[in-house]
């Protein structure tokens, strides 16, 4: 059976892909950028991931027509607060246009719970996909979830920063709202339990956990569970937009995004279209479970995707192969060449840790006053961290960065910046052997735009002298 999966390189999307390979389905991906999905060797005979922008019907004509199941996996909710109702709709259609052309026999929307007479922005434009995915004609199996936990997932970690960073917090009277959390096992559990079952199609269901909780009370489950004293204390007067700024700033989430979640979150999120669990019986887990089961991955460093990665990490659009090759003319650059004696292996290693929780080998509180003053601006600051210690790949976000390119044979790594600047700034490290020595090579590289991008670059070159050297060297010398 041919299971087309839209949004692969999203949360939901990315794990579900090797869910379904490990029940025996071939799978079609579609990413907008080819180079930020890479498919392991051992699953390339049945995952094939296919370049396509549902922004963009002229990209749709290569993608196949002989699937049976299609999942539908796009939204733009952190892309733009003011857009993402117009770009979803189009998206959906253009999804619809093309999936009218194929042999497909059902489609399985994974959208959000909305039962309330008055729906936020958010869950209004989750509806109305809905809507427009049903005059397809093909049979829909719509499953609305409420909260998703589960290791990199946007809830689970924008709770986890508001625990583990604020031992007081002054939240607003929404913490009240009532929600019924569900493990990301049991998403992927009921996405593929609906495939190809008749008395699911053109059916509406909630999937939920096994309890019903309030965000405070999840909060406080959570610092349980992290074995932290957390007080809690609820007020009437934070308005929507001062709550999303409170999210922006203490989170590493986008503001789009904490927009969004903040708007929907005056909405009661709990299940009352329960038939799925007749179709699918399931053991549920509760909200405790799913959060240790988190940090259970994280520990063993088996986060399978995370919020982070997807185009939902940043504001910014950006295809990975339109800045693989880094511009030479106009550009001002900071290129730093060491020689070093000890294995090419070990360097490299240093290289590919470089972020997250490892830091930059120097003066990382620098780099943490950078990515402060990236937030003040409006930026993704340096909360994202990275998802996995050791391992990265093309399309990664890292910190207030995105891989472009990471091979550890090649001994290259290749990142841009999306933080807010007034220019374009790519940052490379590579290895290479002159005259029978090792060299690592640090190259900075900024595209300044207009003055103040060429008065920004001579206003932080003081500080490249000392970050730049400090930063090369101990990448050299860290663990000897």
């Amino acid at each position: 059976m041919k299971v087309l999966v839209t949004g692969a390189t999203g949360y939901i999307g990315k794990r579900l892909i090797y869910y379904l390979v490990s029940l025996g389905y071939k799978v079609y991906g579609t990413v907008r950028d080819q180079n930020r999905f890479t498919v392991p060797e051992s699953l390339q005979a049945n995952i094939h991931i296919q370049e396509a922008d549902f922004l963009n019907p002229a990209s749709l004509q290569q993608l196949p027509t002989d699937i049976d199941i299609a999942f539908y996996l796009i939204h733009s909710m952190s892309t733009s607060y003011r857009h993402f109702n117009d770009l979803e709709e189009k998206t959906a259609q253009h999804f619809t246009d093309y999936i009218k052309t194929t042999n497909c026999r059902q489609i399985i929307y994974l959208g959000g719970i909305a039962n309330d007479a008055e729906l936020s922005r958010h869950l209004h434009s989750r509806k109305h996909v809905e809507e427009i995915l049903a005059t397809s004609n093909i049979p829909v199996t719509v499953l609305r979830a409420a909260i998703i936990i589960g290791s990199g997932s946007a809830s689970f970690e924008i709770i986890r920063d508001l625990v583990e960073k604020l031992p007081v917090m002054i939240a607003p009277k929404w913490l009240q709202s009532r929600c019924q959390p569900i493990g990301i096992r049991n998403v992927m559990e009921y996405l593929a339990g609906v495939i190809d079952k008749p008395e699911t199609y053109n059916m509406v269901f909630d999937i939920g956990g096994a309890e019903i909780l309030t965000y405070k009370q999840m909060l406080a489950i959570f610092a349980e569970v992290r074995g932290l004293k957390r007080w809690i204390i609820s007020v009437p007067v934070l308005s929507p937009k001062l709550s999303s700024y409170w999210l922006y700033f203490v989170t590493a989430t986008s503001f789009a995004l904490a927009r969004s979640l903040v708007d929907s979150m005056k909405n009661e999120v709990v299940c009352r279209n329960l038939g799925i669990t007749d179709i699918v019986p399931l053991p549920l887990m509760t909200y405790q479970e799913a959060v240790e089961l988190a940090f259970t991955r994280i520990g063993q460093n088996e986060v399978a995707s995370s919020w982070k990665d997807s185009f939902a990490g940043s504001e910014a659009p950006l295809k990975v192969s339109e800045f693989i090759q880094v511009p030479e003319e106009g550009c001002f650059k900071d290129r730093r060449d060491f020689v070093f004696t000890r294995s090419p292996e070990a360097v490299v290693n240093n290289i590919f840790r470089i972020g997250g929780l490892q830091g930059w080998y120097y003066l990382n509180s620098l780099w943490r006053l950078r990515g402060f003053i990236d937030k003040l601006f409006g930026g993704v600051g340096l909360r994202r961290g990275r998802t996995n210690y050791a391992t990265i790949n093309a399309g990664d976000a890292l910190d207030f960065w995105r891989v472009l390119y990471a091979d550890k044979q090649e001994k290259r790594l290749l990142l841009y910046a999306e933080m807010k600047l007034p220019g374009e700034a790519w940052l490379e490290f590579k290895i290479l052997k002159k005259e029978e020595q090792n060299h690592l090579v640090q190259t900075a590289t900024f595209r300044p735009k207009g003055l103040l991008g060429r008065l920004y670059w001579y206003s932080v070159l003081p500080f490249h002298y000392f970050i730049f050297n400090g930063m090369a060297r101990n990448l050299i010398h860290y663990g000897e």
